[in-house]
């Protein structure tokens, strides 16, 4: 995607392509600059993953904490409908979330893309996974020592379970950043725009499509998500094969 986004069409096009870098990508950035507001599209993007990933990592790792390490009245019958609610299509729910948003008067915001997508199942049953194989015998020592609730699942169960977390954040991060249709939906601003829907809108006309600026801002937009993966990787698989636990 890189190096074609560093040639002209007629060289990506061509029999057989060329698969060196060329000297078009200050032409290209230029181009892709003054058809969509690159670095704005940016900036919402990475703002709402980041402070999505964030807030994922709270609820999911204390939703499957409390449902791995307490016993409580209907605990199975909840975790059934988190489990179940995976089955249910998420094009069925654009509809009534979209209501709830204007309800809200949510709509054209951050928060309208951020809110419904933290009802994430697939967060929690990763998370439940992990904690089922951590000790409880750390927990009952550090209620020995008169730590809270609070304390022992911030101070001990957390710093203890980081590759779990660093699986977490590349899953989330990626699924907020990739994220088209919702955002597509939601927000009506083009100042409010992400990435996915920027870059849908340089497809353009068909029959003159500039393959070049489509690949330079596909490159562009697929780089943090390989910077994230690379950070976190050792985590990711870790927290996977962590989450593989025999109940």
């Amino acid at each position: 995607m890189f190096v074609s986004g560093t040639n002209t069409n007629a060289q990506i096009l061509s029999v057989p392509p060329k698969l060196t870098i060329g000297t078009e990508l200050a032409k290209n950035f230029a181009i892709l600059s003054g058809k969509i507001d690159l670095l704005q599209s940016t900036w919402n993007t990475l703002f709402i993953s980041v402070v999505y990933t964030v807030l994922a990592l709270l609820l999911f790792s204390a939703a499957g904490y409390a449902l791995a390490k307490f016993e409580f009245k209907g605990k199975k019958i909840i975790y059934g409908f988190v489990m179940g609610s995976m089955m249910i299509p998420s094009l069925v729910m654009y509809v009534p979330l979209f209501e709830m948003m204007i309800k809200l008067n949510l709509t054209d915001s951050y928060w309208a893309v951020i809110l419904p997508l933290l009802a994430n199942a697939f967060g929690i049953f990763l998370m439940r996974q992990n904690m089922l194989a951590f000790p409880t015998a750390l927990m009952e020592a550090g209620r020995i020592d008169g730590v809270g609730e609070i304390g022992i699942f911030f101070k001990i169960v957390l710093p203890n379970i980081k590759p779990a977390l660093g699986a977490l954040v590349i899953y989330m991060f990626t699924s907020m950043w990739n994220n088209f249709m919702w955002p597509l939906i939601i927000l009506g601003s083009e100042d409010k725009y992400t990435l996915p829907i920027a870059l849908a809108m340089l497809d353009g006309n068909p029959t003159n499509k500039n393959y070049a600026v489509i690949l330079l801002a596909t490159a562009v937009a697929t780089l943090p998500i390989l910077i994230i993966f690379l950070i976190f990787q050792k985590q990711f698989v870790a927290g996977v094969m962590g989450g593989a636990v025999k109940e």
